[in-house]
């Protein structure tokens, strides 16, 4: 008897961290996966409405992020912390149909003073290559490693302003079901590997997921793709190279 619970210890010994970091692993993909679908409901929601986004800024972007439910996790201080997802029109010159996003995350600098403590949902328009290859490399710092400036909103809100053409990034905010351009400068960017890995059953860089068309789109992340696709099916920018 004494020697079949040595046996049986042991054995839970060996199994139980394998079943806990299966249960962990599990879990961090159904969050990966739920960011994935809140992102497409919050793009869905926010392109619904005519006087938000203007339609030419949306069909001369060459990429796509969302984050949804950015909050400030630290009274007192302006540090937030938000993750979403990051898609491009796909092929060389950006003119093919939105594909495969990446997982991006949002820390940092000035969002948490604006945030008020409130959860806040955030659309950014990435507007040309050397913005998205910016962002799918490593962590970018708005106002400083790429331009960026609070998007304009509104039907007839114009394109043409100085800040607007010479910004590789617009950013937009929505909080208790206000929505508004918005200053990120100070914050950053990065490709959040982890809920790449999570998302897509292996490692794989940003780059090749979203520029390189490595993987398909998942099944979360049909919401987002489709709604892009509806709103904006053609990009109506000059073409760029991603050279």
């Amino acid at each position: 008897m004494r020697k079949m619970l040595t046996i049986l210890t042991a054995l839970a010994v060996a199994i139980l961290p394998m079943i806990f970091t299966h249960s962990t692993a599990r879990a961090d993909n159904n969050k990966d996966a739920d960011r994935l679908q809140n992102a497409g409901e919050v793009m869905k929601e926010i392109l619904n409405i005519p006087d938000d986004i203007p339609q030419d800024l949306l069909d001369k972007s060459e990429c796509v992020i969302v984050i949804p439910s950015v909050i400030k996790v630290a009274f007192g201080f302006s540090g937030s912390y938000g993750r979403g997802a990051m898609t491009c029109r796909t092929g060389d010159h950006f003119q093919g149909p939105w594909g495969a996003p990446s997982m991006i995350a949002l820390e940092g600098g000035g969002i948490g003073l604006q945030l008020g403590g409130q959860a806040t949902d955030f659309v950014l328009l990435v507007m040309n290559a050397r913005g998205a290859n910016a962002i799918l490399s490593s962590k970018v710092k708005l106002g400083a490693d790429a331009s960026a400036a609070a998007g304009p909103k509104g039907r007839d809100a114009s394109a043409e302003t100085d800040a607007t053409m010479r910004a590789e990034i617009l950013s937009y905010s929505r909080s208790r079901g206000l929505f508004a351009g918005i200053s990120l400068n100070g914050s950053t960017l990065r490709p959040d590997n982890g809920g790449n890995e999570n998302i897509y059953g292996k490692k794989i860089d940003a780059k090749d997921i979203v520029l390189k068309s490595a993987v398909g789109i998942p099944t979360p992340a049909r919401l987002l793709i489709d709604t892009l696709e509806k709103h904006s099916p053609t990009n109506k920018s000059e073409a760029k190279s991603l050279q």
